[in-house]
Order: structure tokens, then sequence, then C-alpha cells
């Protein structure tokens, strides 16, 4: 397989610097070849990786500030609860609806790079307006900050995956994604772990509420380090595809809102595992706590802990499982693992009452989550055509956000109504139905040719094959000359219809006749000789 890698990249690199051209100077194309910055090669491509690593991290490591200080929230800002709640709802209920245009706007208005930039802009004003709402002591300010930085924050992540599909679409995409989840969860575990302690360090402060406007623009800072990494991987992306000549492969297309309603069935059967698993993870986390304190009498420090075992192992986990899942391919398989160790999971949570029960599960959960993402996310880009993937991914969020939006709310009235038991139970049903419709997914890719569950091994030869038959696509366009320029038309030419003296000197070589040889040609495609197609009586 890596022999396979080498051969295709350098017979990408061939027929690349063979048709690139002769507008540009030498020394621009040298400079194009050197290998770190040749976007055909991987030391290029890791760097860009690293940037599309750090488009995320300044919103992850901000959607959870109110979390990391919840207390603090509620005491200074004088507020209670419901109030608190609302930080998060003016974030998810808008991009029910925003991710999708966010999708429609990366395909058809913006272009991812553009798009990114702008939806990074949004991140960054939205924290700022936040964090001085915070130190002017106006909590309706960060109010209209949360919901700006909300036009922005999903939005971005839609943008976050399309780049990562268009730069490794043909490699490594599975521990690409994984690593994306990765670095995401790292900011959101940072959040979590520093700033209660920095809150407290700042006690020379006199006002509590300009002590947390003052953390809160640590995190603009952090969203502004986001930004100029979206503008840096603009600018080398704008060059990779000069030097890829991507606008030649289906540039003109462009996605239309009747283009959704033609997506197919496998498309949708992920959108409804997506919203089906992670409703029973991150609204889960949001009360796990209390849950682990009352069910397993855990102090609230190591409650804690062990909450945060899901999010610490997947950081670790994720590239790790991301790169198992590029050498052996079959998506659908590890999907489906995943779906099944997480109800295991949710299933010994809500019915077994032993002490490491917490430490098990949780552990599970998070190398199940980070597996799942893993083999899911990639799947939309073995789906839909490239033009569409803006689109797909903003369903695919905005379903996710509704989805979490709604779950959250019953997950909040079982516990008040009927407990924790059957909110494990609610947990499970809709884990049930993710595995369900995983089943579903891979009985109906098999019916249609198993290439979503494809082993790496043949997916790569399946690649291969087709670059192969586009390059001899390529020079057999080439080789064919202009009709009535006065040149012989090879033998196998499509456009030239044969003559009568063509006909009868074919018909009379197969029945065994002699033909002089000044009128025959050899076909290579059939290792045969014919009559000249130039040739009269």
């Amino acid at each position: 397989e890596i022999k396979m890698g080498k051969a295709k990249e350098a017979e990408e690199e061939s027929l690349l610097l063979k048709h690139s051209g002769g507008d540009a100077p030498e020394r621009e194309r040298t400079c194009d070849r050197f290998f770190l910055l040749d976007p055909r090669r991987w030391p290029h491509r890791y760097t860009m990786l690293f940037f599309m690593c750090m488009l995320s991290f300044g919103s992850y490591y901000c959607f959870d500030n109110p979390v990391a200080l919840q207390r603090q929230f509620i005491s200074v800002m004088d507020i209670n609860m419901q109030r608190y709640a609302l930080m998060y709802s003016l974030y998810s209920w808008p991009n029910v609806i925003l991710s999708f245009f966010g999708g429609l706007l990366i395909d058809r208005v913006f272009g991812i790079r553009v798009g990114t930039i702008v939806f990074s802009v949004l991140v960054c004003v939205g924290q700022l307006i936040f964090a001085f709402g915070g130190v002017l002591d106006r909590y309706w300010l960060m109010l209209v900050g949360r919901f700006v930085f909300g036009l922005g924050g999903e939005s971005l992540a839609v943008a976050q995956n399309a780049y990562a599909v268009l730069w490794f679409k043909e490699k490594e995409l599975n521990m690409v994604f994984g690593l994306l989840l990765s670095i995401s969860r790292v900011g959101s575990t940072l959040n979590q772990n520093i700033n209660s302690k920095l809150y407290n360090s700042l006690s020379s402060i006199p006002q509590n509420y300009v002590r947390l406007g003052f953390l809160l623009l640590i995190g603009f800072g952090i969203c502004v380090f986001s930004l100029v990494c979206a503008v840096v991987l603009g600018l080398f992306d704008k060059r990779a595809e000069r030097i890829l000549q991507r606008k030649k492969k289906g540039s003109d297309e462009r996605i239309s809102l009747r283009d959704i309603k033609d997506f197919p069935l496998s498309l949708w059967l992920v959108f409804i595992i997506c919203v089906a698993y992670y409703v029973s993870i991150f609204p889960f986390i949001g009360l796990a706590i209390i849950f682990l304190e009352e069910k397993y009498g855990l102090a609230p420090a190591r409650a804690n802990i062990v909450n945060s075992l899901v999010y610490l192992i997947s950081a670790g986990a994720s590239p790790v499982l991301g790169f198992l899942v590029d050498k052996t391919g079959m998506n659908l398989f590890w999907l489906n693992l995943g779906v099944i160790a997480t109800l295991g999971a949710h299933a010994m949570l809500g019915f077994l009452n032993m002490s490491l029960i917490p430490y098990v599960s949780m552990s599970l959960m998070g190398v199940s989550y980070s597996l799942l993402a893993c083999a899911l996310w990639p799947l939309v880009s073995f789906i839909v055509p490239e033009h569409q993937l803006g689109t797909a991914y903003g369903i695919m969020q905005s379903i996710q956000n509704l989805g979490l939006a709604v779950a959250t709310i019953v997950a909040g009235a079982i516990i008040d109504q009927q407990g924790y038991l059957v909110l494990e139970v609610f947990f499970c049903a809709m884990l049930s139905l993710a595995l369900i419709s995983g089943a579903l997914l891979y009985l109906l890719d098999s019916a249609q040719g198993g290439k979503l569950n494809q082993t790496a091994w043949a997916r790569a030869r399946a690649r291969k094959i087709a670059d192969l038959q586009q390059l001899r696509e390529s020079e057999d366009q080439k080789a064919v000359p202009a009709v009535g320029s006065g040149d012989k038309v090879p033998y196998n030419s499509p456009i030239v219809p044969s003559s009568a003296f063509h006909i009868r000197n074919r018909f009379l070589s197969r029945v065994g006749t002699k033909i002089p040889e000044h009128v025959l040609s050899f076909n290579p495609m059939t290792s045969s000789y014919a009559p000249h197609v130039g040739v009269v009586k």
C-alpha cells in the first residue's frame, strides 16, 4: 500500500508538471516543487493541517467559558440557572439554521477561503463583545456577544471540515478528522482546567466583573490567533489551487437548493446516525457530575475528574484511531463498533452499581466517541461530490445542533420528573436508533457495491485505476489531430468513420487473406494490425 501511495504521488507530480503550462516563470515552478512548499507532498500538507487544527481551537476554548466559570458567572452577574443556560441557548438554536446557510455560503457565495475568514471574524467579534459585557457588568451585552459568537462558531466548523476534505480526501482523511477533533477537545479541556485558577489568581483586581471580563479577553486573544491561521491557510490554499489546477475539476458546478432533495438515502442515514449518537454524549457530559455524585457517591472533585475522562481520552485516542481507520478502511465497521461500545457504556451506568463502573464506562465512552468521529465524518466526502461538501456538512451540523438543543431540554425534564435511570434508558434508545441506521447503511452500501466499507487496499487500488484511466484519456485526446488537418488519424479514433476500403480489407484479414504491409497499421490497444484509415484505393 505504501508503494502504491508513493507511485501515485510520483504519477500525479509527473502529470501535473507535464500539463502545468508554460506561462509561469521557471523560478516560480522550481519554488513550487520544493518539498516544503509543494502541496502534492506530505510535509506541506501536514503543515497546512496544523493551521486547520488551529481554526477551531479558539472557538472551542471560548465556547465553554461559561461552564468553566459557572459559579463566578452566577454570583458576579447575579443571574439564576435559567438565565445562565440562555448563554448556551443563544448559541445553539440559531445554528440549527445558520450551519446550513454557512455551508451554502461556502459553496455558492464566499468560497472556502473567504468564508473561513468571515466566520473567524464573527467568532472574534462575538467573544470581544462578550468580554466587554463582563468588564462593563452588562449581562444583556454578554448575550449579544454569545449570539454573534454563535453566528460564526458552527459555520467555522463546517469550513474546517471542507478544508480537511479538500486537502486530504485521498490521503489519511480519517486520521485528519480524528486530529481535528483531538485538538478541538484540547481547547475545551484547557479552558475548563485553567480559567477557574486564573480567576482566583487575579484577586488584586477589586471588581469581580472586571476580573471576569479580563479572563474573557484572554479567550478573545486566542480567537485572534485562530483568525491569523485562517488567513495563512487561505493564502496557501490559493497557491495550491494554482499549482494543482483545481478549477479544472468541475469548478463550473454550483449547488442549488433543489439538489438537497436529491441527496442519496445513504447521506440521510449518516445524518440520523450523527444526531442520534451525539445526543447521548454531549448532554450526558453536561449532566453527569451530579449523576456520578448521587449514584456512585463520588466527591465533587472526583466526579469532575471522572466526567472529564471522555474528553481527555478522546484527545489522545482520536489521532491514533484515525490512523487505524486510514490503514484498514472499513468505515462502516468501525462506526457500528463505536455505537455498540457507547451503548454498552450507557447500559453499565444505568444498571450496574459497582464502584469501578464510572471509570470503566467513561473511559470506554471516550474511546468509542473518538472511533465513531474518525469513521463517521469522512463518509460525507465519499457520498457527495466536492462542490456540495459545504452544504452537506452544513446540514449535518444543523441537524446535530437541533438534536442537541432538543435533547438537552428533554434530558432535564426526565431528570426532574423520572430520575437518572430513565435518562439512561433514553440515551440507550437514541443509541439503538443510531445502531439500526448504521445497519441499514451497511446493507444499502453493500447493495450499491460496498464503496463506504471498502478496505484501505481496495480504496487505494480503485483510486489508482481511476487515475490511470484519466491519464490515458488525457493522452488519447492529445493524440487525436483535428479533422481535416491532413494527418493520419489513429485506428481507434472514435470521431472518424471507417471507409469502404477499410471495412473490406478488415473483412479480408479476418477470413485469412494476406494484405500488403504498406496498408496496415498496428493497434496497440488490441495488439493487432488493421488497414490505415487514411489510405485510399
